[in-house]
């Protein structure tokens, strides 16, 4: 179980790898992110949970960790992929299989157009904190975000 980051669109999505010459190596076990210094590089790889929140058919998983650098490459991957799409949805998630009817997430949408898209936007998705408000009744229901970006 763990935070989880990822895109979704009824259009297929492309994957993404930072060159070899330009790294970016991420250890889940300890957390620690290698990116030679870099700030706009990160990886987009098939994802098959998104349907734990969303109807999309399609989706990719978002490992990095944040930089202005990164968001603003994030943006126009976003404001491409809306060349295709009518929309796209950038979620953070914990990314459990099962959740308890008492601890279903409870999810929190904004909607922006890609012409207001900005890296503050991003930021405010990727610094929420999943468990932000426990319920008296329910402490351990989570908050999910989505970032609905449209044409």
């Amino acid at each position: 179980m763990s935070v989880c980051l990822f895109l979704a669109s009824d259009n297929k999505l492309k994957t993404y790898s930072p060159p070899k010459e330009y790294p970016l190596e991420i250890n889940l076990d300890n957390g620690e992110i290698y990116d030679g210094g870099a700030d706009d590089n990160f990886f987009l790889t098939e994802f098959s949970n998104g349907e734990i929140c969303t109807d999309r058919k399609n989706a990719v998983c978002l490992e990095w960790n944040y930089t202005n650098g990164r968001a603003l490459q994030l943006i126009r991957y976003i404001k491409d992929a809306l060349k295709q799409a009518e929309s796209i949805e950038l979620w953070k998630i914990w990314n459990d299989y099962y959740y308890e009817y008492d601890e279903s997430p409870v999810v929190h949408k904004k909607t922006v157009t890609a012409s207001e898209l900005s890296t503050e936007d991003i930021k405010s998705l990727i610094l929420s904190d999943i468990f932000n408000k426990p319920d008296k009744l329910h402490p351990n229901r989570p908050s999910f975000y989505c970032l609905i970006v449209t044409r």
